[in-house]
């Protein structure tokens, strides 16, 4: 059975469980909800929580044992033979699971039976064509480990699935029995799902802390593996980024390094000054009517795909900056280039800058306004002594929130500033950020083993340490002017 349906019918059966506890915790009482401890959605949801947080949680624990279970078990089938050069363990596991895939696909499209599947030999052309049958197309030659792992593959995992859905129906069956015994009108079912409730949060946010734990851990581990094979001295300070799957590769980042802020700066020089222009005079200045038009045309800019944004710094915005600056100047012939990238990169962010700060410099007192205006200051004045300075720590978030997206960009530097790794200051020339070598480094059929595939995270890590410094700087700011103004 699959997952799908597996949580539907919990759903289905909490919901039951709903119903029929509220009815029970009456019936309990002669229908006098007054003579009950709790209200009567309270018994109705107290079974309908103990039939599916218990079950939900064995689907969850279920699915990641059964994912480390069956990868380990497969993997053992495979021989070193099967691994060419060129290759390694977690691509021949990669055929192994779209070679599994396949075959299920066979037998649910009624294209072969589960023992035809079962009794297939290693015969290149017989796996093709049963292959070909259903629309899926593999390129590596099948060996006899390979078709043997694949059908162990999805043996185990169909066989899993029954036993899975067996398992957790079992769980919500025992929890609403449970819940359902325990109604009765006496029974503090408020305190109960309160409780329960309580826990699901504490929860949810333990959930988010681990999945920051988790990314880090899992950026050190791999960073590390990578510091092994590759001098971290010439990772930080190289000049030269010159990857080689064949060996003699030039890992420096500091062309990268220098990319990245240079495009992220070009885009905050745009960003923050109009940005935050646009808010004083939206928040101080504009009319409700102008407000209301203003504001929802200024945020749909945020809502246009980075790929729209490329394509524009493409064919439109690299272009033009090429004919009436670059080449009359003489500093460049490409349309490609970080000033590109950073223009167009810059108004995409605006949003983040100017809707955050209109909200945060409307969120102080008016009384502050009139108090200063009171003392004789005039408009412009009250808003750069008094206003500001109020919301400098939403404004600070705001910058620094359009900083880590414009840092973290991708496709606008892709299409707008070219791959060109380079150290320069023309802001004519192209060049190219972490992210875009990050994602070159992971595309296609890499060697998670290789120095070159390992430096994505070396590279990802370097990013999430510069925005932590950037979190870093914006509370020492915060706090700074926070305690003048106070």
């Amino acid at each position: 059975m699959s997952v799908f349906w597996t949580i539907l019918i919990v759903l289905a059966l909490a919901a039951l469980g709903y119903i029929l506890g509220r009815q029970k915790a009456l019936n309990s009482v002669g229908g006098d909800s007054r003579r009950m401890h709790s209200l009567p959605r309270y018994y109705g949801w107290n079974v309908a929580i103990f039939t599916m947080v218990p079950a939900f949680l064995v689907l969850i624990a279920w699915m990641f044992a059964q994912a480390e279970y069956v990868e380990r078990h497969v993997t053992s089938m495979i021989e070193p033979a099967d691994i060419g050069e060129g290759s390694n363990l977690s691509l021949v596991m990669a055929d192994v699971r779209r070679l599994a895939s396949g075959l299920e696909t066979a037998i649910s499209t009624g294209a072969m039976t589960a023992d035809q599947v079962m009794a297939l030999d290693a015969s290149k052309d017989d796996i093709r064509g049963m292959l070909g049958k259903v629309g899926v197309a593999f390129g590596s030659d099948v060996t006899p480990h390979i078709l043997a792992a694949a059908q162990n593959y999805r043996e185990i995992v169909s066989a899993a699935s029954v036993y899975r859905a067996i398992a957790v129906l079992a769980v919500a069956l025992i929890g609403f029995a449970y819940a359902y015994a325990q109604t009765n009108g006496s029974f503090w079912a408020r305190n109960r799902v309160e409780q329960v409730t309580l826990g699901l949060l504490i929860l949810c946010s333990m959930i988010a802390i681990a999945t920051t734990v988790g990314i880090i851990l899992s950026m050190v581990f791999e960073t590390g593996h990578f510091f092994g094979q590759y001098s971290w001295t010439e990772f930080f300070f190289g000049t030269t980024w010159s990857p080689n799957f064949h060996g003699n590769s030039q890992l420096g980042m500091l062309p990268l390094l220098w990319g990245t802020l240079y495009v992220s700066a070009i885009a905050l020089a745009v960003a923050v000054p109009i940005g935050l222009f646009a808010a004083i005079y939206m928040s101080e200045y504009a009319s409700p009517r102008f407000r209301s038009i203003a504001k929802p045309a200024i945020e749909v800019l945020a809502g246009i795909p980075t790929i729209v944004y490329g394509l524009f710094a493409l064919i439109t915005v690299g272009p033009l900056l090429r004919d009436w600056l670059a080449q009359p100047l003489g500093l460049g012939n490409s349309g490609s280039s970080v000033m590109t990238a950073g223009l167009v990169m810059g108004v995409m962010i605006i949003p983040f800058v100017s809707s955050l700060s209109d909200d945060i410099i409307n969120a102080v007192p008016q009384s502050l306004r009139d108090g200063s205006l009171g003392l004789g200051a005039t408009p412009s004045e009250t808003i750069r002594q008094v206003v500001l300075p109020a919301a400098l720590p939403g404004i600070v978030g705001a910058v620094l929130l359009a900083a880590s997206r414009a840092i973290g960009e991708t496709m606008i530097v892709v299409l707008g500033a070219g791959a060109a790794a380079k150290l320069s200051l023309n802001p004519f020339e192209a060049m190219t950020t972490i992210t875009v070598k990050i994602v070159s480094q992971l595309t296609g059929d890499t060697d998670f083993a290789a120095p070159e595939t390992l430096v994505a995270f070396a590279l990802g890590l370097t990013l999430f340490v510069i925005t932590l410094g950037l979190n870093i700087l914006a509370l020492y700011i915060v706090r700074k002017y926070r305690e003048q103004y106070e």
